[in-house]
């Protein structure tokens, strides 16, 4: 049983100071321990490994799936994508992905049901309607898909790249939720990007997700592109509540040129200043919650009776790599160039190389090129990380009886290093539990850094993008 704390668990409060002292970089944990302590020694014969003792389990399973394929640039985007008009490219891509799926779906045992599926990319909507078709036709044939209303399947859509009539395609395909690429509505921004759409386009995917019944629509919005102000973001902001999407992703702007190229399309002089971006956070965050949407956390927002806030409250809720999920206790296989694989205590990534993948898959081999075996002491550390970035609290009696450890004793070191954070009021302890106070819920990656064992707290990797 969790303990409540004294303030209301959805509450988040801006404190500037705090913000400008803590909101440095630093991971954001959809995978304890993170991508950078993947090992290239990790093999596809150690997945298989892993996978046969998966399957004695019985956990359900999770899938997400990886399209890289975008018509055009986006400037800010740090995604693995590949922009090009070439259809025979598209379709060498898909004829190997349905080779992984096969040799996927041979290791793991055909009872255990697909409860979750993503697609991402990229552009996943890039796909005509034939091929998301033979797609979905070939993962329902290799694996056995829950198709009761227990099973939550959702799509990254670019309003840009669907016609009228598509979100009726993708109901019929089984997706019952759906995310909209929204970044910003404001023509000024959307030139700067390269990401030009309409908000009446946007409304009429809307109008037409919830007309097929969809369960939840998203919006991707981002703070911290070139020409935005606190009352141009206004303005998006809304646009976007007068739609009323069941959920919100608001993303910080992390310009790094010189990792990614499209980002040097960007003037750096047309960025806002940093102080400029904390001013569009707090109107952002004090906007919404004056219109209802619960703060999840990491950037993350959704109606009150959207199924991430009952996941939340009730203790099912889980973070992954597509952020916030609602579903606990599922592996996830991972289908696709650069996808990152969850089993049992294993994470394998596939390679980031698209021609390595096709190679690799043309000799009958699975395209992981690296991954990790995390050990008891990871899989402690993750499950500490997962329930500040998921509930905001841990509560002693339950992580001890749960996994044989008195945390108090296990985590002295790091309680000890949190004082600073007490003291400053972002976090409160007692013999009981921790609380992430509503001061601290924005800085949850710097708390969460306590616990890292790779990192340290007071290293600030140049490798991740900022908390804030």
């Amino acid at each position: 049983m969790r303990i409540m704390a004294k303030f209301d668990t959805h509450e988040v409060c801006f404190d500037q100071a705090l913000i400008e002292r803590y909101g440095g970089r630093g991971p954001r944990y959809t995978s304890y321990p993170t991508a950078l302590q993947f090992d290239e020694g990790f093999t596809a014969d150690d997945y298989r490994r892993h996978v046969a003792r998966s399957n004695t389990s019985g956990r359900p399973l999770s899938l997400y799936v990886h399209i890289p394929f975008c018509r055009s640039l986006c400037y800010y985007c740090a995604c693995n994508k590949i922009v090009t008009r070439n259809a025979d490219r598209v379709e060498k891509y898909l004829h190997h992905l349905n080779q992984e799926i096969d040799m996927q779906a041979t290791l793991f045992d055909r009872q255990r049901k697909i409860e979750q599926l993503h697609f991402g990319g990229g552009t996943p909507t890039y796909l005509n309607e034939n091929q998301l078709r033979a797609l979905m036709a070939h993962l329902r044939a290799a694996f056995n898909f829950d198709e009761s209303d227990r099973h939550e399947f959702s799509i990254e859509v670019d309003p840009r790249s669907v016609d009228a009539g598509m979100m009726g395609i993708l109901a019929e395909l089984g997706f019952n939720r759906v995310s909209l690429g929204i970044q910003d509505f404001d023509p000024q921004v959307q030139l700067a990007v390269n990401r030009i759409q309409s908000a009446d386009d946007v409304n009429n995917l809307l109008r037409d997700a919830r007309r097929n019944q969809f369960r939840s629509v998203s919006f991707d919005l981002i703070y911290g592109l070139p020409h935005q102000t606190v009352e141009s973001f206004d303005l998006t902001l809304n646009k976007t509540l007068e739609m009323r999407p069941d959920r919100l992703a608001i993303y910080n702007y992390a310009h790094l040129p010189a990792r990614f190229k499209g980002q040097r399309m960007i003037v750096d002089a047309d960025i806002p200043l940093p102080e400029t971006k904390l001013e569009i956070l707090h109107h952002t965050i004090d906007k919404l919650a004056k219109s209802e949407y619960v703060y999840i956390g990491m950037d993350h927002f959704a109606l009150p009776d959207d199924d991430l806030v009952r996941a939340q409250d009730e203790g099912s809720l889980q973070r992954n790599f597509q952020g916030y999920s609602t579903h606990r206790e599922c592996d996830l296989i991972s289908l696709g160039v650069s996808a990152i694989g969850n089993i049992g205590n294993i994470y394998a990534q596939n390679t980031t190389s698209t021609s390595e993948y096709e190679t690799l898959l043309e000799s009958g081999r699975l395209p992981i090129c690296k991954g990790i075996e995390v050990d008891a002491d990871d899989l402690l550390r993750a499950e500490v990380i997962s329930q500040l970035m998921c509930y905001d609290r841990l509560v002693f009696t339950d992580f001890d009886s749960a996994h044989g450890v008195q945390f108090l004793d296990y985590f002295r070191l790091e309680v000890c290093r949190l004082q600073p954070l007490i003291e400053d009021g972002l976090v409160e302890i007692d013999s009981a539990q921790i609380v992430i106070t509503p001061k601290g819920r924005l800085l949850l990656r710097s708390i969460a850094m306590i616990f890292d064992r790779y990192i340290g707290a007071e290293q600030h990797d140049s490798r991740f993008s900022k908390a804030i």
